[in-house]
Protein backbone atom coordinates (compact mmCIF):
# COMPACT_ATOMS: atom_id res chain seq x y z
CA UNK A 1 0.00 0.00 0.00
CA UNK A 2 2.60 2.30 0.44
CA UNK A 3 4.03 2.06 -3.18
CA UNK A 4 0.38 2.78 -4.16
CA UNK A 5 0.87 5.57 -2.01
CA UNK A 6 3.64 7.27 -3.62
CA UNK A 7 2.45 6.46 -6.81
CA UNK A 8 -0.86 8.24 -6.43
CA UNK A 9 1.15 11.06 -4.49
CA UNK A 10 3.55 11.86 -7.47
CA UNK A 11 0.83 11.79 -10.09
CA UNK A 12 -1.24 14.36 -7.67
CA UNK A 13 2.14 16.39 -7.10
CA UNK A 14 2.81 16.48 -10.76
CA UNK A 15 -0.77 17.63 -11.66
CA UNK A 16 -0.86 20.34 -9.18
CA UNK A 17 2.74 21.27 -9.92
CA UNK A 18 2.13 22.08 -13.53
CA UNK A 19 -1.86 23.31 -13.08
CA UNK A 20 0.12 26.12 -10.08
CA UNK A 21 3.20 26.71 -12.40
CA UNK A 22 1.08 27.66 -15.26
CA UNK A 23 -0.77 29.70 -13.53
CA UNK A 24 1.65 31.49 -11.60
CA UNK A 25 3.26 32.06 -14.90
CA UNK A 26 0.58 33.56 -17.34
CA UNK A 27 -1.75 37.06 -16.62
CA UNK A 28 -5.21 36.59 -16.28
CA UNK A 29 -5.80 37.73 -19.89
CA UNK A 30 -3.82 34.56 -21.13
CA UNK A 31 -4.92 32.37 -18.88
CA UNK A 32 -8.65 33.47 -20.06
CA UNK A 33 -7.34 33.33 -23.84
CA UNK A 34 -6.62 29.38 -22.77
CA UNK A 35 -10.12 27.39 -23.64
CA UNK A 36 -9.72 25.46 -20.82
CA UNK A 37 -9.64 27.95 -18.48
CA UNK A 38 -12.68 30.26 -18.81
CA UNK A 39 -13.34 29.89 -14.84
CA UNK A 40 -11.07 32.66 -14.28
CA UNK A 41 -13.03 35.23 -15.50
CA UNK A 42 -14.99 34.17 -11.66
CA UNK A 43 -12.04 35.53 -10.33
CA UNK A 44 -9.45 38.19 -9.52
CA UNK A 45 -5.37 37.90 -10.66
CA UNK A 46 -4.82 38.15 -6.87
CA UNK A 47 -7.34 35.09 -6.25
CA UNK A 48 -6.13 33.00 -9.20
CA UNK A 49 -2.12 33.84 -7.78
CA UNK A 50 -3.57 32.38 -4.36
CA UNK A 51 -5.01 29.52 -5.81
CA UNK A 52 -1.84 28.74 -7.61
CA UNK A 53 0.49 29.10 -4.97
CA UNK A 54 -1.45 27.08 -2.76
CA UNK A 55 -1.35 24.35 -5.63
CA UNK A 56 2.54 24.73 -6.00
CA UNK A 57 3.32 24.27 -1.94
CA UNK A 58 0.40 21.44 -2.24
CA UNK A 59 2.56 19.82 -4.59
CA UNK A 60 5.54 19.99 -2.70
CA UNK A 61 3.92 19.17 0.70
CA UNK A 62 2.56 15.40 -0.58
CA UNK A 63 6.21 14.40 -1.36
CA UNK A 64 9.04 16.22 0.37
CA UNK A 65 8.23 15.79 3.82
CA UNK A 66 7.67 12.04 3.41
CA UNK A 67 10.72 11.70 1.09
CA UNK A 68 12.68 13.89 3.95
CA UNK A 69 11.45 11.95 6.21
CA UNK A 70 11.30 15.95 8.41
CA UNK A 71 7.60 16.55 9.64
CA UNK A 72 5.73 13.76 7.52
CA UNK A 73 2.32 14.79 8.68
CA UNK A 74 2.76 17.74 6.34
CA UNK A 75 1.41 15.27 3.62
CA UNK A 76 -1.86 14.03 4.98
CA UNK A 77 -2.12 18.10 5.56
CA UNK A 78 -1.07 18.66 2.20
CA UNK A 79 -3.37 16.51 0.35
CA UNK A 80 -6.64 17.58 2.16
CA UNK A 81 -5.60 21.19 0.85
CA UNK A 82 -5.60 20.22 -2.47
CA UNK A 83 -8.76 17.90 -1.82
CA UNK A 84 -10.53 21.42 -0.87
CA UNK A 85 -8.97 22.86 -3.56
CA UNK A 86 -10.64 20.67 -5.41
CA UNK A 87 -14.18 20.87 -4.12
CA UNK A 88 -14.10 24.80 -4.33
CA UNK A 89 -12.69 23.87 -8.16
CA UNK A 90 -16.12 21.18 -8.91
CA UNK A 91 -18.43 24.11 -7.29
CA UNK A 92 -16.89 26.80 -9.78
CA UNK A 93 -16.76 24.78 -12.46
CA UNK A 94 -20.58 23.34 -11.71
CA UNK A 95 -21.73 27.04 -11.29
CA UNK A 96 -20.83 27.68 -14.92
CA UNK A 97 -22.32 24.33 -16.23
CA UNK A 98 -18.96 23.26 -17.13
CA UNK A 99 -19.49 19.27 -16.85
CA UNK A 100 -16.37 17.70 -18.39
CA UNK A 101 -13.85 19.77 -15.57
CA UNK A 102 -16.24 18.34 -12.98
CA UNK A 103 -15.28 14.36 -13.95
CA UNK A 104 -11.57 15.39 -14.04
CA UNK A 105 -11.52 17.59 -11.11
CA UNK A 106 -14.03 14.70 -9.12
CA UNK A 107 -11.17 11.94 -9.65
CA UNK A 108 -8.39 14.35 -8.69
CA UNK A 109 -10.25 15.20 -5.42
CA UNK A 110 -10.90 11.10 -4.40
CA UNK A 111 -7.39 10.15 -5.04
CA UNK A 112 -5.69 13.54 -2.97
CA UNK A 113 -8.92 12.41 -0.76
CA UNK A 114 -7.35 8.44 -0.24
CA UNK A 115 -3.64 9.86 0.24
CA UNK A 116 -5.25 12.14 2.93
CA UNK A 117 -6.83 9.52 4.52
CA UNK A 118 -4.19 6.46 4.31
CA UNK A 119 -1.21 8.81 5.26
CA UNK A 120 -3.36 10.37 8.19
CA UNK A 121 -4.15 6.47 9.25
CA UNK A 122 -2.60 3.12 9.02
CA UNK A 123 0.28 4.02 6.60
CA UNK A 124 1.27 7.08 8.00
CA UNK A 125 5.26 7.58 7.78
Amino acid sequence: MNVFLWIVAGLLAAFFLAAGVTKLSQSRRKLLANGNMKWVEDFSAGAIKLIATAEVLGAIGLILPGALDIAPVLVPLAATGLAVIMAGAIITHGRRKELPPIAINTVVLVLAVLVAIFRFGPNSF
